[in-house]
This record gives structure tokens, C-alpha cells and sequence, in this order.
């Protein structure tokens, strides 16, 4: 057990819970009309809370609990065997647990934006709860436990490369996003602008401040990996809300504060697979390609494949993590077969997988609010409260 590399990563934990609450809350929160910003708040809240009760019932022994090739068995439930004493790497592996834990709470919250303003809040638990345990949970194994995408799988001895998450939890939460979105089928009213982008602003520079936990502490250590991982983390984000602006500009003749924040959010998932394998210099690249094409995603599935994908959750995480972990490839980092067959493999089986759970739970609870609740908004139909008093 390493002191340096404990500290780190319990600060890096802190940081990863920091993304999902109250960084993803407030973007999310900030994009949606008024009537609906609480049902965001409390959707976030409510997963942050359930997730981690399922991460220690089952999720972190399905993804971690073992090194067979598809999952991780049973022995780590409820963390038996565990306790302070025991090491995982060079760290308590209860702060394993606790670090890999703030990622299975942020990633079905990420597509929670993919329905935003009609989808009924028991859909939003039943659904996320069994699809972090039979999604995220085995492809978190495939690739980070030892299973069948890792080093020495059926890629050989250099399996797929994804640092932080970019197949893991952007590619996953994106393509989930993205058929949700198209099951549930578009809001009523969709031109209704963000209802707070001061909020929104806000959010998002709580999730940059984040990920740098999410990214150097994904190395896992205290070093100069961790260091590289952040720096290059940092520089993404920059690069890529630049070139947001400045393509918003040449399209519309203006740069929105919307637009430049959520270019931040782009090149923070296009950079999530790499950081780890590339330089600043690379990152840079990175993030100056994800700010455009994230963009021009946004616009393809918004206007011309009208798909109602709320708050853009697939065009940013989903394309930004697919093309990062690509980019791992075209800059020498890790293997072509590896890096498209995993992207592939994930991709079938989270969609078929999302697919099947989405219908399962519907049976059980609808998975879109009535008319009324919609037009209403879901804060004062779901829970019975305002965001804001209208007549002070």
C-alpha cells in the first residue's frame, strides 16, 4: 500500500463524484425549460444514490470481482473478503472500489439527458439499475478486469486500449442515449432554448475541474502518468471549446456560451480513451477535431435525422469517446483490430442489450409521462416542487 498513490486517488474519487453532483446536475439542469430542472436535479441524485448501493451488492464484483473472460463472478458481493488492510495494486482495495464506484454512478446519469422533460421517474431507476448491472458492469470487465478485450483476450497480448472510459462509459452511455431517445420518440415541444446557461456554464466547469480526477486518477498512481494524463486532459478541453466557438462563428456568426461550454464537454470525452497514451501536443489534435465534429454530430442527428436526443448526450459523449478511442489507433497508441473490433463488439451488445432492458421495464412501468405531465413539466407533476417562485 502506496501513501502517495492513496492520497491521490481519494482525491481523485472526490472529484469523479464532484462530475455527477453538482457538475452534471447543474449542465444538465441549466439546458432544460424550468418546469423541469428539479426532475434533472433529482434524477442525478437519486442514481448517485442507487448506484452506489448496487455497485456494492453486485456491480463491482461483476466487473472487478475476477479475471474471467466475460465477468468478474461473485466472490467481491458486498465486498466479502474486504476490508482495510486489503491491497488491490498499490492501493486500500476499498478505495478501488469507492473510485471505480463514482464511475458507475456517473455513467447512466450521462444519459439521462438523452430523455430529458418526459420520461417517468420510475423508468429512470428501474432501468438505469438493471443497465449499469448488465452493461456497464461486463464491459467495465471486458476491458479494465482482465476479461476478454484486455491485454491478452482474443486481441492478443495488446488488447484494447481505452484509459478512462472512452468505450466503457462514453460509448456506452452514448449509443444508450441514442436508442432511448428514439424509443421514447421526440418531446412535444422542442425549440424551447436553455432555460439558464449561466447555470449551465457552471456545470460544466465543475466537470473539467472533474475529470481531471476522472482521467489522472485512472492511472491509479501518483506519478508522472497521472500528471501527463491531466495535462492532456486540460489541453482537450481548451482546444476543443475553441474550435467549437470559432466554427459556431463561421456557421451563424456568433460564439454562444452554450456552444463553447459544451465544446469543453466534447473534447473532455474525446480526450477520456487517450489520455493516458498521448502527449499534449496529441491532445491538442484531439480536442481541436473533437470541437468540429461533435458539432457537426449535433446538427446531423438534431436537424436531419430528427432525432430528439434531448441535451446531445450521443453527438458529444457518444461520438467524442468513439472518436478518441479511434484517434488511439491513428496515433500509434494501440492496435487498428483492437481498438474497431472492441468499439464493434461493445456497440452490438449494448444496443441489444439497452433494447431488451428498456422493454422488460416498461412492462413494469411506463416509460414516458402522459401529455398533461409533460406539458405541466415533470418538477411540480413528479415531485411537487418548483425550481422557482414565479409570483416574488
Amino acid at each position: 500500500m502506496n501513501g502517495a498513490d492513496t492520497a491521490w486517488i481519494l482525491v481523485a474519487t472526490a472529484l469523479v463524484l464532484l462530475m455527477t453532483l453538482p457538475g452534471l446536475a447543474l449542465f444538465y439542469g441549466g439546458l432544460v425549460r424550468a418546469r423541469n430542472v428539479l426532475s434533472i436535479f433529482m434524477h442525478c441524485f437519486a442514481i448517485a444514490c442507487l448506484m452506489s448501493v448496487l455497485w456494492l451488492v453486485a456491480g463491482y464484483s461483476i466487473a472487478f470481482g475476477g479475471d474471467g473472460p466475460v465477468w468478474g463472478g461473485l466472490t467481491r458481493v458486498f465486498l466479502a473478503g474486504v476490508d482495510a488492510t486489503t491491497v488491490r495494486g498499490t492501493l486500500p482495495e476499498v478505495l478501488f472500489f469507492a473510485f471505480q464506484m463514482t464511475f458507475a454512478i456517473i455513467t447512466p446519469a450521462l444519459f439521462l439527458g438523452a430523455f430529458a422533460e418526459r420520461v417517468g421517474f420510475g423508468f429512470v431507476l428501474l432501468f438505469s439499475a438493471l443497465w449499469m448491472l448488465l452493461v456497464y458492469a461486463p464491459v467495465a470487465h471486458w476491458i479494465w478486469g482482465g476479461g476478454f478485450l484486455s491485454d491478452g483476450g482474443v486481441f492478443g497480448a495488446v488488447g484494447t486500449r481505452d484509459f478512462a472510459g472512452g468505450i466503457v462509459v462514453h460509448e456506452t452511455a452514448g449509443l444508450a442515449a441514442l436508442l432511448l431517445a428514439m424509443m421514447i420518440g421526440p418531446r412535444k415541444n422542442r425549440t424551447t432554448p436553455p432555460h439558464n446557461p449561466g447555470m449551465v456554464a457552471i456545470g460544466a466547469g465543475l466537470l473539467w475541474v472533474g475529470w481531471f480526477g476522472f482521467n489522472g486518477g485512472s492511472q491509479l498512481a501518483a506519478d508522472g502518468g497521472a500528471a501527463m494524463a491531466v495535462t492532456a486532459t486540460h489541453l482537450s478541453a481548451a482546444s476543443a471549446s475553441l474550435t467549437w466557438a470559432l466554427w459556431e462563428r463561421v456557421k451563424f456568426g456568433r460564439a454562444s456560451l452554450v456552444g463553447i461550454v459544451t465544446g469543453t464537454i466534447a473534447g473532455l470525452a474525446s480526450i477520456t480513451p487517450a489520455s493516458g497514451f498521448v502527449g499534449p501536443a496529441a491532445a491538442l489534435l484531439i480536442g481541436g477535431i473533437a470541437g468540429i465534429l461533435c458539432q457537426e454530430a449535433v446538427a446531423l442527428i438534431r436537424n436531419r435525422l430528427r432525432i430528439d436526443d434531448t441535451l446531445d448526450v450521443f453527438a458529444v459523449h457518444g461520438v467524442g469517446g468513439i472518436f478518441g478511442t479511434i484517434m488511439i489507433a491513428v496515433l500509434g497508441a494501440g492496435a487498428w483490430t483492437a481498438q474497431l473490433g472492441a468499439l464493434l463488439i461493445v456497440g452490438v451488445f449494448t444496443l441489444a442489450a439497452t433494447w431488451v432492458i428498456a422493454r422488460l421495464v416498461s412492462l413494469v412501468t411506463p416509460m414516458r409521462v402522459d401529455a398533461e405531465t409533460e406539458f405541466s413539466g415533470l418538477d411540480i407533476s413528479a415531485h411537487g416542487e418548483r425550481a422557482y417562485d414565479i409570483t416574488s
